[in-house]
């Protein structure tokens, strides 16, 4: 799939300039994660009303933008991103991107099984869970990581958002009330599933 113009310029430096060996738990991976997702945040709030002005109604509200950067940023995270690259520099970046996240990753992996040499029971589930993945990907700790800190990235990227910014439909507590303010449900919960959406059928319908 192409992927759209919105997608070539996905705030990812602060990603790229992540240093693995400094990146051992959870934690500080986040507080990169959530950077760069804020940084986007503001750049979509910067360019959105370009946006609406140029191609005036076309049912992509303040939040569906949010949300499908979100998506690309969690595909970028659990290494399902399509993207490529538009140049020869941008290519490299991204190949060193994805190699760092596999590096910080086995770092994570490996802390895990060091915080669990007493219990060896817990420690052979999280073996058997995330260990033996081909290439050393870790595609199923990057999954898990991804849901149980997707709300944060959330909050974190919808940090520039309005106030007026609402989802055009009911999207939170199982679609049953609308979202607050600042496309954000007063519960926390994620107003949207987009990062569970292949990436290339989210870039279809976008480029419709």
């Amino acid at each position: 799939a192409c992927a759209p113009y919105r997608r070539l310029h996905v705030c990812d430096k602060n990603l790229e300039q992540i240093i693995p060996q400094k990146i051992t738990a959870t934690d500080n991976l986040l507080v990169d994660v959530c950077m760069a997702a804020q940084f986007e945040g503001a750049s979509i709030k910067g360019y959105y009303p370009k946006y609406q002005e140029k191609y005036k109604d076309t049912g992509s509200t303040m939040c569906t933008m949010l949300a499908r950067s979100f998506a690309d940023i969690g595909d970028i995270i659990r290494g399902k991103d399509l993207y490529e690259g538009y140049d020869q520099k941008d290519k490299e970046q991204k190949v060193k991107l994805e190699k760092n996240l596999k590096d910080i990753f086995k770092n994570i992996y490996n802390k895990l099984i060091g915080d669990l040499t007493n219990s060896s029971r817990k420690k052979g589930e999280i073996e058997t869970r995330y260990k033996g993945d081909a290439d050393n990907n870790f595609f199923k700790l990057r999954e898990d990581w991804w849901d149980v800190n997707r709300a944060k990235v959330w909050y974190a990227i919808t940090c520039g958002a309005g106030t007026s910014n609402k989802y055009f439909r009911k999207t939170c507590s199982n679609d049953r009330t609308v979202t607050d303010k600042k496309c954000r449900c007063v519960t926390n919960d994620v107003p949207t599933y987009f990062d569970y959406v292949p990436q290339y059928l989210r870039w279809f319908e976008e480029w419709a």
